[in-house]
């Protein structure tokens, strides 16, 4: 008769600890943390699997406060050492992390955009003289206005395809940031690639302005010219004999 009695308390004991978690995930979803957490500790510390989990990734995402990747440590390898597939997951990626600190560091802070505006995408400003007034000169300017179009063109496709610049994250380094970090890393990547957008827009202004100067004044000397030209008398065939 004891037997069943304590098998029936364990029966008990197993709902009351599914429902307690059942109540801790509903607390999550709704992010309760505050409460979520509390639950999931009183679940861990009794040997939940499924709580230790969730406790670890509260602890690591930040979700139970500061992030604190000791606590989210603790309780993956609780959970890993019972065989929970995630937590074994979880702690292999926090390892990752740590192999590729430098490479999440420079997606948070020291990508500068480089790649945007470099080889093919460089567009040196060509320099015009205030006018030409030889033709191979006019031609030869032009070509070169011709040639900085194409290749402002180029950079500015290449931007707008590179945009939003979190693309750029390499895919086995995206996931091994925290929300945190992916946060930052968004907003850095927004400023470098807004200043990236504004240093061609300014380039381009300053290179179509003198463009426009040289042309007009060109346009201008040789519309004089032509009717310097036009106006002048016809040679008098009979004085030359």
């Amino acid at each position: 008769m004891k037997t069943v009695l304590l098998c029936a308390a364990l029966l008990l004991c197993g709902t009351a600890s599914a429902d307690e978690l059942s109540d801790a995930d509903a607390l999550f979803a709704k992010k309760a943390y505050p409460e979520a957490l509390q639950k999931y500790t009183k679940l861990a510390n009794a040997g939940n699997v499924m709580a230790q989990q969730h406790l670890g990734e509260m602890y690591f995402y930040g979700e139970a406060g500061a992030v604190d990747a000791d606590k989210a440590a603790l309780w993956w390898g609780k959970a890993a050492a019972k065989g929970n597939k995630v937590a074994i997951a979880s702690l292999d990626m926090m390892k990752k992390r740590g192999e590729h600190r430098a490479d999440i560091d420079y997606w948070l802070t020291q990508y500068d955009g480089a790649d945007l505006s470099g080889g093919a995408y460089r567009c040196p400003a060509p320099r015009f003289p205030s006018v030409s007034k030889v033709n191979e000169d006019i031609e030869r300017y032009s070509a070169k206005m011709k040639d900085w179009e194409a290749c402002h063109n180029r950079a500015v496709v290449h931007l707008n395809e590179s945009l939003p610049l979190t693309k750029l994250i390499p895919k086995d380094i995206a996931p091994l940031l925290t929300k945190e970090e992916t946060e930052r890393a968004e907003a850095h990547l927004k400023d470098v690639g807004e200043r990236a957008a504004e240093d061609i827009k300014v380039a381009g202004n300053m290179v179509l302005a003198d463009y426009n100067a040289w042309r007009i004044a060109t346009e201008s000397w040789v519309k004089e010219h032509n009717d310097i030209v036009n106006s002048a008398p016809p040679p008098d065939v009979d004085a030359k004999r």
